[in-house]
């Protein structure tokens, strides 16, 4: 939680406009009082993460992503001691197994396959929501 005792961000690394929209919508119908913080591209995730800004509660990191993918991002956040911890869920529409090992061989807590079904969507959301935000208990991170 933050000092004001409101959650902590998450921070969504999505380049596509309609899978952002999608989470958006997902999120609120869930009820999930984080805010969502877009990063759409790897770069901006980059500087986002290893700026200055609060460390998010988590992050959802798709992978096929304009400048930096989504593997080179998860590599750099965990070479950081800062983020080296941070909870990040690979949330993407690869199915390829090889995107599957190199996410865990990276360091990903969890590697979802987003669902084209608007209700499965949201109901997947609904899980992450529940498990990575209120059951998991997370390493203290520094936000600074």
């Amino acid at each position: 939680m933050l000092p004001t005792g409101t959650p902590e961000p998450i921070l969504l690394v999505e380049d596509n406009a309609d899978d952002e929209l999608l989470t958006l919508h997902a999120f609120k119908e869930n009820k999930i009082p984080n805010e969502i913080v877009v990063a759409r591209d790897g770069v901006e995730a980059l500087n986002y993460l290893l700026g200055t800004a609060p460390l998010p509660a988590i992050v959802l990191l798709d992978l096929k992503l304009p400048k930096l993918n989504g593997l080179e991002v998860l590599e750099r956040v965990r070479a950081n001691t800062r983020t080296r911890c941070l909870p990040i869920i690979v949330l993407t529409t690869s199915r390829e197994e090889a995107d599957l090992l190199k996410c865990y061989s990276l360091g990903a807590n969890s590697y979802i396959q987003k669902p084209v079904d608007l209700k499965h969507f949201i109901e997947a959301i609904h899980h992450v929501g529940a498990y990575w935000l209120k059951l998991n208990c997370p390493p203290p991170l520094k936000s600074a």
